[in-house]
């Protein structure tokens, strides 16, 4: 399967009110490995950036004067994306800015969902963590993957950090050798594996504290509330 990890800039927060996209920013997986092919393009957006955004980005209007507009990349954009699944974190506030570009133009390019499907890791991550912040710097921290290079948004790096993201929430990499030419049989494979040492010494068993247990339970109370009473620590308790 191809997918293609998407993220978007832009002059504010709602494309209904004419805000435009300023910045594309898409990585390529294919079989749950980045190939290394991405697509990044800065755009002219034919009007002022709201500060606020700005403060967000970093990107000013002065820096995209001479940019294209999204009409003269449209055709590239839809080509490098036709046919794969769009991985987006927050997915509506993306796929809205696109739609409302494609639909400024006279070309009968169509809504996006004509060209491609949608993941929203946003959707996934609140399924897999009810009740915890999921937004991607939380997912980074939860999931031990640096972004400290994320002083500013930018659609290509965060693209980057969400596949880093996407691939450890949904298992990590499909295997653990890397290199393709390292292809193995089953029997190889199996032979790789460290085997167990029975003899080894017994883990030490850390009982929770009083007070671990009553923040446990606390956070099961979230977790009730948050999933209209289906929390499976609770069904697992009874």
């Amino acid at each position: 399967m191809r997918q293609i990890i998407l993220d978007t800039e832009t002059t504010g927060l709602e494309a209904s009110r004419g805000h435009r996209i300023i910045e594309i920013g898409c990585v390529e997986l294919v079989k749950r490995r980045l190939t290394g092919n991405h697509y990044h393009q800065y755009l002219q957006p034919d009007r002022d950036i709201d500060s606020g955004a700005i403060d967000v980005h970093g990107i000013s209007n002065e820096f995209l004067e001479d940019k294209p507009r999204f009409a003269d990349v449209a055709a590239e954009f839809l080509e490098f994306i036709e046919g794969a699944e769009l991985i987006i974190h927050n997915a509506p506030f993306d796929v809205g800015f696109i739609n409302s570009e494609l639909k400024r133009m006279a070309h009968s390019w169509g809504a996006l969902d004509g060209h491609c499907t949608v993941m929203d890791t946003l959707v996934l991550a609140r399924k897999i963590h009810p009740g915890q912040r999921n937004s991607l710097d939380a997912l980074c921290k939860r999931y031990d993957i640096d972004n400290a290079q994320r002083t500013l948004h930018g659609a290509l790096l965060d693209a980057e950090i969400l596949a880093d993201v996407y691939l450890a929430m949904t298992g990590g990499q499909s295997s653990l050798l890397l290199g393709a030419d390292h292809d193995m049989s089953d029997n190889n494979r199996s032979s790789e594996v460290k085997k167990i040492d029975v003899n080894r010494e017994q883990l030490r068993v850390i009982r929770a504290s009083e007070d671990e247990l009553l923040a446990h339970q606390k956070r099961l109370d979230v977790l009730e509330k948050e999933s209209d009473g289906n929390c499976l620590w609770r069904k697992l308790d009874a």
